[in-house]
C-alpha cells in the first residue's frame, strides 16, 4: 500500500490512525483474528439447525466441511501442484489445523460443552511454551498478565468452579488434543508467513473434512449412524450458508495465524467464548448475568493487554522450494 498517497488525502485524526496502523502493522490482523472468532461464536446456530434437521450430531461437522471442500474443489484441482509444496510451513500447518477443527468440533459431542472449551482454550499456555521454545519469544508482563486475565475470564464465564477440567472420557482428550494441535499449527502456519493463503485454507478444509468423516465413522459409544437422505434434504439449505460463510471466515482465522504470535492467535480467538455465551442467552434460555458479565470483561482485557505491546516474536524463515505450477 502507498502510504504516502493515502496520507495526502487524510484528516488529522485519519493520519494519526494510519500512522499507526503503518507501524503497529499487527493490530489489522488482530482486529481480523477478532472478527473471524465472532462468527465462529455464532457457528453453533447453524450447526444446531442442521442436527434439527434429522442429521445425527456426529455428522454435522463433515456435512458442512464436505459443503465447504465441494466450493474449493474445483480451483484445488486446477492449483493442485501448489497444494503439495514444501516449505512454508504449507502441508504440515494445513494438516493440524484442519486436524485441530475437526477434533474440535467432535468433542463438543462427546463431552459437556463447558469441558470442551475449558480443555480446547488451554491453547494460549501452549502456544506460549511454544512460542518460548520454538520462536525465541521472550516472556514479558503484558504476556503473563493477559494469560491471568484470559484464563480467569474463561472459568468465570464457564462458571468451571476452581475445579480443573482433568480429561475423563474420549471428548475431553479430544478437545485437548484439538488445542494442542491448534498450537502447533499456528506455529507452523506463523513461521511460513501470509504467503499461498489460498492452498493452506483449502488444505484446512480438506483434511478438516477427511478426519471429522473419519471420526464420524468411528464407535465412540454413542449414536453414529449416517445421515437419511431426507434429512440431508432438509439440512441443506443451512449446509449452503456455511459453506458460503466458511471461505471469508476462515481466511479470517488462517491470515491473521500466519502474521501474529500463536499466543496472541489464541488468545484472541478467546472472543468466541463470549460471542458464544451472549448469542445462546439471546436465542436460547441461557442466562447472561453477572458472572458472565464479569467473565466476559475479563477476556477483553486480556485481550487489550496482549494487543497494547507490539509483536516481537521473530520468524524463523523456512526453506522454500521453487513450484513449475
Amino acid at each position: 500500500m502507498n502510504w504516502g498517497i493515502v496520507l495526502n488525502h487524510a484528516t488529522n485524526t485519519d493520519k494519526q490512525m494510519i500512522h499507526t496502523l503503518r507501524h503497529r502493522q499487527d493490530l489489522l490482523p488482530s482486529l481480523a483474528i477478532v472478527l473471524g472468532a465472532v462468527f465462529w461464536g455464532l457457528f453453533w446456530i447453524p450447526v444446531r439447525a442442521i442436527e434439527q434437521s434429522g442429521v445425527n450430531a456426529v455428522w454435522t461437522g463433515p456435512i458442512i466441511f464436505a459443503s465447504v471442500t465441494a466450493v474449493f474443489l474445483p480451483i484445488a484441482l486446477w492449483r493442485r501442484r501448489r497444494l503439495f509444496m514444501r516449505g512454508n510451513g504449507l502441508l504440515s500447518g494445513g494438516i493440524l489445523a484442519g486436524l485441530a477443527f475437526a477434533l474440535y468440533a467432535l468433542s463438543l459431542n462427546l463431552t459437556d460443552v463447558v469441558r470442551a472449551l475449558l480443555l480446547f482454550y488451554i491453547t494460549p499456555l501452549w502456544s506460549t511454551l511454544l512460542g518460548i521454545f520454538l520462536l525465541k519469544e521472550r516472556l514479558n508482563v503484558n504476556r503473563i498478565l493477559a494469560l491471568l486475565f484470559s484464563f480467569s475470564g474463561l472459568i468465570t464465564v464457564l462458571g468451571a468452579g476452581i475445579e480443573f477440567p482433568w480429561p475423563r472420557e474420549v471428548g475431553d482428550w479430544f478437545a485437548l488434543a484439538s488445542g494442542l494441535c491448534w498450537s502447533f499449527a499456528s506455529v507452523r502456519l506463523f513461521q511460513g508467513g501470509s504467503a499461498q493463503m489460498f492452498e493452506k485454507i483449502t488444505l484446512f478444509v480438506f483434511f478438516a473434512f477427511c478426519t471429522s468423516v473419519l471420526l464420524a465413522l468411528l464407535p465412540f459409544g454413542i449414536e453414529n449412524a449416517a445421515p437419511s437422505m431426507s434429512a440431508l434434504l432438509n439440512g441443506w439449505p443451512w449446509a449452503a450458508v456455511v459453506a458460503v460463510l466458511m471461505i471469508p471466515v476462515t481466511y479470517l482465522t488462517i491470515w491473521p495465524t500466519s502474521i501474529l504470535s500463536p499466543a496472541r492467535v489464541g488468545m484472541l480467538l478467546m472472543a468466541e467464548i463470549v460471542v458464544g455465551v451472549a448469542s445462546a442467552a439471546m436465542l436460547t434460555d441461557e442466562s447472561f448475568g453477572m458472572r458472565e458479565t464479569t467473565g466476559t470483561l475479563l477476556i477483553l482485557g486480556a485481550a487489550v493487554i496482549e494487543v497494547m505491546r507490539q509483536q516481537t516474536s521473530r520468524r524463523h524463515k523456512p526453506t522454500v522450494h521453487k513450484s513449475r505450477a
